[in-house]
């Protein structure tokens, strides 16, 4: 291609052109807003000038110990002090930081360990257990530092390390000299997917898609500056969605809340007059179901971001009863966490309550940090109608999707095929051009030939008074192969029977998709809150399955 006039002359220049980093956002709160709180945990709390200077301490110890660009510093820990230090301390070096998943047992946290090729580790001693455990399955030549931290809030553990946090932190130097990366197509950060088929695959993220997504949730978050932030989701789950840099952009403050319970959450929003948070679904089901009295004294609303899995357009309207307005997210670890929003629509106020959770339950659009998000045929690649029936699988493409697999370049191809990223979810476009998820392609239930949304049967079951959760799998059926088997936990204090749930369901779905069969009792779920189906797929196989056979 010729140059022209625009081509001559106007080069990048140090000047004129520095690579994207979150990291950016960190001195400049320090500059700004010194004193301002930038993190509260307990009845501790420190600011941006004291958080700037320990995360380069952070930096610089690293640096001391051998770390530099490229190493993996991994970390298991709760919604903590060090957590939030970590995503900035960590990739200062020019390192990438592991958010370990605190729930994991220790043969998966030894081959993330071992896959990463993390080279030092920043372990709670809560965790010391399973993490010695872990370190024991490792080669030995693979096996990382250990640096303890001594969070005051832990419950029982052991140190496993040679140092601990604050004596390590003590050896660095809050004048260490740092950079921003070389290019922001470098790494910044190494996520695991849930792995609940074999091995999980290793997520890498870049400095660009971090600085952009962070940036991105001031928007779909309805954000202020100096937002004070509670730490419900975790920080190990997709770097908390990116939430401890956008944080840090808007100079607000960090709640940490090392566990999520309805009490200490609305204790929070109290004490310190909580502006946003974040969480899955079943977090603010939790909120909705608590005691009336734990609620006394808050007369603010807090803006809630949530995400994860389908919600119930129930827990929208409810939410907002509690006072809390709920926005829907939607996206993945491979896209840095939320990479689609449905914002509120002005006229949707004038809709009865039911009817407009209805709309914001949707996915909605790809929000401004991502190009692009479709639902296409995968077979032809070509996009479904906008008619809200065609179902075809949501992808993406643009800034804040993944750089690949860590050492899986057949995995990455596949997902990145067509040149788009295939997420395995399954929607319709709506008339009005939002997406609605019908389904994960796995959990669609195949039964007689039909197609039936597990989603669909759900949103049915969680409108029932007495529902508090529910979630729907494939069951085996002698006539039509499976059929839709329903889970459900009530709310305390409600009851219902099979019969009540089925006369209900009938009410409001086709034959062919109602539950053949109710189970009552806890759902089992994630670290972050979603349902693990696949325990549920394997329940209704063992109970139905002999069933069939004694037959």
């Amino acid at each position: 291609m010729a140059a022209n006039a625009y081509d001559i002359g106007l080069e990048r220049t140090a000047a004129n052109y520095v690579a994207l980093s979150p990291m950016s956002f960190l001195p400049k709160a320090a500059l700004l807003y010194p004193e301002r709180t930038a993190i509260v945990q307990g009845d501790r709390a420190q600011t941006w000038a004291e958080t700037y200077g320990r995360c380069r301490r952070l930096a610089s110890a690293l640096a001391r110990r051998g770390i530099g660009r490229g190493d993996t510093v991994a970390i298991m820990a709760p919604n903590t002090l060090p957590m939030v230090e970590a995503h900035f301390g960590i990739p200062m070096t020019g390192a990438v930081i592991n958010t370990l998943n605190t729930r994991l047992d220790a043969e998966a946290l030894a081959f993330q360990l071992q896959h990463g090729g993390t080279k030092l580790l920043l372990t709670d001693r809560e965790f010391g257990p399973v993490i010695a455990r872990a370190l024991n399955l490792m080669a030995a030549e693979a096996r990382p530092q250990i640096v303890d931290i001594d969070d005051p809030g832990a419950r029982g553990g052991e140190f496993i390390g040679t140092i601990e946090y604050e004596a390590f932190l003590a050896g660095g130097d809050d004048g260490f000299e740092w950079s921003l990366p070389a290019d922001e197509w470098d790494a910044i950060s190494l996520n695991y997917t849930s792995g609940t088929t074999g091995n999980p695959k290793g997520v890498v993220a870049h400095h660009r898609g971090a600085y952009l997504n962070a940036l991105n949730n001031v928007f779909i978050s309805d954000m202020r500056r100096h937002a004070v932030y509670l730490w419900v989701v975790p920080m190990f789950h997709c770097n908390g969605w990116c939430f401890p840099w956008t944080v840090a952009a808007l100079a607000g403050t960090n709640v940490c809340l090392r566990r999520v319970e309805p009490a200490a959450i609305f204790a929070a929003i109290r004490r310190h007059r909580v502006t946003n948070m974040s969480g899955a679904p079943i977090v603010y089901t939790s909120l909705i179901d608590a005691p009336d009295a734990l609620r006394e004294g808050i007369a603010h609303r807090v803006t809630g971001t949530t995400g994860g899995s389908p919600p119930p357009s129930r827990t929208f309207s409810r939410a907002g009863e509690i006072g809390i307005d709920l926005v829907h997210i939607y996206g993945l670890t491979e896209t840095y966490g939320p990479a689609a929003a449905c914002p509120m629509h002005e006229d949707w106020a004038g809709l009865a309550p039911e009817a407009r959770a209805a709309k914001i339950a949707r996915q909605g659009f790809a929000s401004l940090a991502e190009e692009d998000m479709r639902v296409l045929d995968p077979a032809t690649m070509l996009e479904v109608p906008h008619d809200g029936e065609t179902v075809g699988e949501i992808m993406f493409r643009g800034n804040i999707v993944m750089k690949g697999y860590l050492k899986n370049s057949e995995a990455t191809k596949e997902a990145f095929a067509g040149g788009w990223f295939h997420t395995g979810d399954l929607a319709v476009v709506e008339p009005d051009g939002y997406v609605r998820i019908r389904d994960r392609s796995k959990d669609v239930i195949i039964s007689g030939g039909e197609n039936i949304s597990s989603v669909e049967v759900e949103e049915v079951l969680c409108r029932h008074p007495a529902v508090s959760a529910a979630a729907v799998v494939g069951r085996p059926d002698a006539k039509w192969g499976e059929a839709p088997a329903g889970f459900v936990e009530l709310r305390e204090g409600a009851a219902a029977t099979e019969a009540d749930l089925l006369t209900f369901c009938r009410a409001h779905l086709a034959g062919y998709k109602l539950p053949k069969s109710i189970v009552f009792g806890p759902l089992p779920r994630t670290s972050t809150g979603k349902v693990q189906k696949y325990v549920l797929r394997e329940t209704a196989r063992q109970v139905f399955g002999a069933v069939l056979f004694e037959g």
